[in-house]
């Protein structure tokens, strides 16, 4: 068996984090777990569309609901038989085969109702009422399985600033799981860059690399060859990312929308959301381990009122443009109608692109999809013409990495209020993830202090989707 004192800085980070570990005959688990279970997903693309999307008007429809409580919005047809969602969806409609449509998610645990904590929920996999603060699912991944791409972080949000991305967690866990969030008012403004994984100006050309080498020279002096050596540890490890992150090509290469041609950028459609979803795409292509798409349309000259286009419909939800009309509650402030372009257009055009151009380059086949919200939308119309918040009964949609497409998984009733078969919950959803990505759920995590944690537990994978 190697000695940690034979092995120098280079040699240790070299060998990885988790090979290094099993190279020095440490069980893997000692280092965070390998996948003892058979992996389906090597990586995981979420599109959390924030705010609450109407399951009604798009996943779930419900021609037989009451008239004047109905979505205007027509079944249509896909490319399954059988299989409908409505005309919002009608791009999302050819791919059809390849999604697994759950309709019986829902969950009646106070205290998760609102964006903040129903986020928290959709990020966690884990109820924010528990007695510990549990870490987003994408933090314990990257805890469990790091990355095979060094020169990126392992959990990413593109672009991380809509009004709930502070609802972002790794608790107990070390900061190097944490999400990193691109920003980006616009990610289709050529201009945009990530600042964060570029050097700064002053420090380019050679001073990067002086630098880089003086660290190297007192790292030496400070290891020594003698009884108080220590091995590299956390901070070094920190040091030869963010080195590899400010000089690495393929970094600037995986947000450099410029690179891709000009037929890919207007499948995906045009505008902030399209631009998202492609840059998930390229992050996964990158080999980054999960990815989350948070995606919402910025205020723009076309959107004028529009200074909060997310999800949350509470105020005529039907509305042409703004729902700010004569007789609005002042809840939906800053939306547009749910059929307007910036909304679910630009969703159904660049999700089906999304899936249609992973599959095309091969990577649907590793990459588990899940589209996700934190909750649905009442059934009944408020009296301003708006849905409400509603944890009864909602749906995600998934694909990819092994999940059997051109299927619905569960029910809701004639007006989509409750769940009649089937049902699941955030808890499962997150335990799906885990079982796709061969993380064993039976080994817990541990705090800065030694205590066992254990995730994934409050759940079963959903196993329609296996």
């Amino acid at each position: 068996m190697l000695s940690l004192h034979h092995l120098n800085r280079r040699r240790f980070l070299g060998l990885g984090v988790l090979g290094g570990l099993s190279a020095l005959g440490l069980p893997r688990s000692a280092a965070g777990g390998e996948a003892t279970r058979r992996a389906q997903a090597k990586n995981v693309l979420v599109i959390y569309e924030q705010g609450g999307l109407s399951h009604l008007d798009t996943w779930d429809p419900k021609p037989d609901a009451l008239a004047e409580h109905r979505s205007p919005f027509r079944p249509v047809a896909t490319r399954v038989p059988g299989m409908q969602f409505t005309e919002l969806l009608k791009h999302t409609g050819r791919v059809a085969d390849k999604l697994a449509v759950v309709r019986s998610m829902h969950h009646s645990q106070s205290g998760a109702d609102a964006h903040p904590n129903g986020t928290q929920y959709a990020l966690s996999g884990s109820h924010p009422g528990g007695p510990t603060e549990m870490p987003d699912i994408g933090s314990i991944v990257a805890q469990r399985l790091g990355t095979a791409c060094r020169c990126l972080p392992p959990y990413v949000m593109v672009p991380g600033n809509h009004e709930q991305a502070a609802q972002t967690r790794n608790a107990f866990l070390p900061a190097s799981t944490r999400v990193f969030k691109t920003g980006g008012r616009d990610v289709s403004d050529p201009q945009w860059k990530i600042n964060d994984l570029r050097p700064r100006a002053e420090n380019t050309d050679r001073r990067l690399t002086d630098r880089r080498q003086l660290l190297d020279v007192v790292d030496a002096a400070y290891l020594g060859t003698g009884t108080g050596q220590r091995p590299a540890g956390g901070m070094e490890r920190f040091y030869d990312q963010a080195f590899d992150m400010l000089t690495n090509s393929k970094v600037a290469a995986a947000f450099d929308l410029g690179t891709e041609p000009q037929a890919v950028r207007d499948k995906y459609g045009p505008g902030h959301r399209g631009a998202c979803y492609l840059v998930g795409r390229k992050l996964i292509e990158a080999g980054v381990r999960f990815v989350t798409v948070d995606a919402r349309w910025p205020l723009t000259p076309e959107t004028p009122r529009g200074g909060n286009l997310n999800w949350d419909h509470h105020d005529f939800i039907y509305a042409q443009k703004t729902c700010e009309l004569p007789g609005a509650s002042g809840a939906g402030a800053g939306r547009y109608g749910i059929g307007h372009w910036c909304m679910m257009g630009s969703l159904d055009q660049a999700f089906a692109a999304l899936v249609e151009d992973l599959d095309q380059r091969g990577l649907l086949a590793e990459t588990l999809v899940c589209f996700v919200s934190e909750f649905g939308r009442t059934p009944k119309l408020n009296k301003f013409q708006g849905r409400d918040h509603w944890t009864h009964a909602y749906a995600l949609a998934f694909a990819g990495a092994g999940v059997p497409g051109g299927q619905v998984i569960g029910r809701s009733d004639k007006s989509g209020g409750y769940v009649t078969d089937d049902p699941h919950t955030p808890e499962d959803y997150a335990a799906t993830i885990y079982e796709k990505l061969g993380i064993d759920r039976t080994q817990p995590l541990y705090t800065a202090s030694h205590r066992p944690v254990y995730f994934g537990h409050g759940g079963e994978p959903i196993a329609n989707l296996f």
